[in-house]
């Protein structure tokens, strides 16, 4: 989280609403993110104390949304995949599955306004 912004207007950082996670159980040795922490969605100097790395690296995300507070645009994380893809790159039924899926997971305002495509909007 601490390297993604928008690929559409840039925008960082992006909001991340995590469905389903995995946990890694393996020997890490977790690196400090720069700004940003996505594990606490804050940025590191409103945090006030150590950054919970070794938790936020024993987690994957299977499955969850990125949003852009910029221009509205939200991206899937299917499989433990960031989809950052373009509106010309999308696939419309792929999108809306993906919404109506995890309908009861996402902001009402991603789903009512979300861009490219919205289960309001299509």
């Amino acid at each position: 989280m601490d390297l993604l912004a928008c690929p559409i207007c840039r925008n960082f950082p992006l909001e991340l609403h995590v469905f389903r996670t995995r946990r890694i159980e393996a020997e890490l040795n977790p690196v400090k993110c720069e700004l940003y922490c996505g594990y606490a969605s804050k940025m590191l100097e409103e945090l006030g104390g150590e950054p919970a790395c070794p938790d936020c690296w024993r987690l994957e995300i299977v499955d969850g949304i990125l949003f852009c507070g910029g221009c509205g645009r939200w991206y899937p994380i299917e499989a433990e995949i960031p989809r950052m893809l373009p509106d010309h790159l999308r696939d419309r039924n792929e999108d809306l599955r993906f919404l109506a899926t995890w309908r009861s997971h996402i902001p009402e305002r991603i789903l009512k306004d979300g861009k490219p495509f919205s289960l309001t909007t299509g």
